[in-house]
């Protein structure tokens, strides 16, 4: 399964809601996810952006992106960013693959 961070802009309101319930919304979330095929390794904050960052294992995008929409669709994220991740060996493959290609910028 391929890994990817889901970097979530949270709300006012959503902020709101953690004031008035503390609680560890990992928890919340797993379920969620895997119902949608996914795994939630990591789930990290920055409070002082209003940030949420999200460490998720999934078979695919489209996996990823139906957990994604319902965050906004429930008003918890006013953006979303969903950045696929790769292992370093396979980021080597992709370079050795990438060189060989021969591409040419305009003007060279």
């Amino acid at each position: 399964m391929a890994k990817y961070m889901i970097e979530e802009t949270t709300t006012p309101q959503a902020a709101a809601g953690l004031l008035q319930n503390p609680e560890d919304r990992s928890r919340v979330l797993e379920p969620i996810f895997q119902a949608a095929g996914c795994r939630l390794e990591q789930f990290y904050v920055s409070g002082i952006e209003n940030k949420a960052y999200l460490i998720v294992e999934s078979p695919d995008l489209e996996s990823v992106y139906t957990v994604a929409v319902n965050f906004q669709a429930a008003g918890a994220a006013s953006a979303i960013k969903c950045i696929p991740l790769m292992p370093m060996s396979e980021t080597v493959d992709l370079a050795k693959k990438a060189a060989g290609l021969g591409y040419q910028p305009p003007g060279r």
